[in-house]
């Protein structure tokens, strides 16, 4: 007996179709980003497997270590803040050169080996066409979804910067920012006050040091709550490396650190002013309502911030090591 497809299975269909069309048309078009020579599908035929190798590659070493989720994708902030998105951050210092890696405000970042087992893959099936800036970009990118965050894609064909010192990293946003400070320096780098919270929604994953946060504790900051003040209190205890997750859900990628700002449970100055702010405390509270809302402005203030003053063509290089200038 025939039955007639119902209109709900034959709008799926259709929406596969247009979704098969779009990634068709991707393909063809090759998704160039205005004036710019960054391309969706730059490795296409120059290192087709590219994308493979860092998908597995990331999601192999999440699987080993879950917390690792966190530090990709903050290493990948620290990088595009710094000089733009050209990999300046995976350098080592050098005796004639402290790097940004060695500043204070990176000495947590983590998941350097994961960057370096990539680029040793690469390496061996193309040869110095894959950038660590790239890199880079699409092991955050893949390290959010391996967590449970969105599905993202984003451009490639960054090349690699040959500068990376450690007086650069001044400008990095600081833990005791104030949501006008944040809004500053974040609007410096074209984004709005919507998209600096969105991006902040990073702190979903992770944690923070004792010393990041233990001018809250003494007097006690009156927009922390109580309670939670004695749980920073008794990390820090343990002294200033003691560890403290943002949320409750660490090594996930959601919206529960919008909720923890909304109850007064924010870790950092950086992260409770969001929320105490009158400037941004209505999107703290659309995202702590709306995870999906969540998920869609973050993907796409990404997107934007993996393309921070990038370096194409001569302006960079193909490092052959992440951690070292041709």
């Amino acid at each position: 007996m025939l039955h007639k497809p119902s209109l709900k299975s034959l709008k799926i269909v259709m929406a596969n179709l247009l979704t098969m069309f779009f990634v068709m048309e991707i393909m063809v078009s090759g998704f160039n980003f205005g004036a710019s020579g960054l391309n969706m599908n730059y490795y296409l035929w120059s290192c087709p497997f590219a994308e493979l190798v860092v998908k597995n590659t990331v999601n192999k070493a999440l699987q080993d270590d879950p917390t690792l989720a966190a530090g990709l994708v903050r290493m990948h902030f620290h990088d595009c803040f710094i000089e733009g998105c050209d990999g300046s951050v995976l350098i080592d210092s050098t005796k004639d050169n402290t790097a940004e890696k060695d500043s204070p405000a990176n000495l947590s970042l983590r998941g350097y080996e994961v960057i370096d087992d990539i680029k040793e893959e690469l390496e061996k099936q193309c040869p110095e066409v894959v950038s660590c800036a790239d890199i880079l970009a699409m092991a955050a990118r893949d390290a959010v979804f391996c967590a449970g965050g969105p599905v993202y894609d984003i451009p490639k064909g960054r090349k690699d910067g040959t500068r990376s010192k450690i007086e650069d990293t001044i400008n990095l946003p600081a833990p005791i920012f104030n949501a006008s400070e944040l809004v500053k320096m974040f609007g410096q780098h074209g984004f709005s006050a919507k998209e600096m919270v969105a991006l902040s929604g990073a702190h979903t994953l992770g944690v923070a040091r004792c010393s990041s946060f233990k001018q809250r504790l003494t007097p006690v900051d009156p927009t922390l709550d109580s309670e939670f003040a004695k749980t920073l209190s008794k990390t820090c205890s343990a002294g200033d490396s003691a560890e403290q997750p943002f949320d409750a859900t660490r090594n996930d990628f959601d919206n529960l650190y919008f909720n923890a700002l909304v109850s007064n449970n924010g870790v950092l100055t950086s992260d409770q002013t969001l929320y105490t702010s009158p400037q941004t405390r209505n999107i703290v509270n659309s995202y702590a309502m709306n995870q999906a809302l969540f998920f869609l402005d973050f993907q796409q203030a990404m997107v934007k911030m993996s393309m921070l003053d990038v370096k194409e063509g001569s302006k960079g290089e193909v490092r052959r090591n992440c951690r070292k200038i041709n």
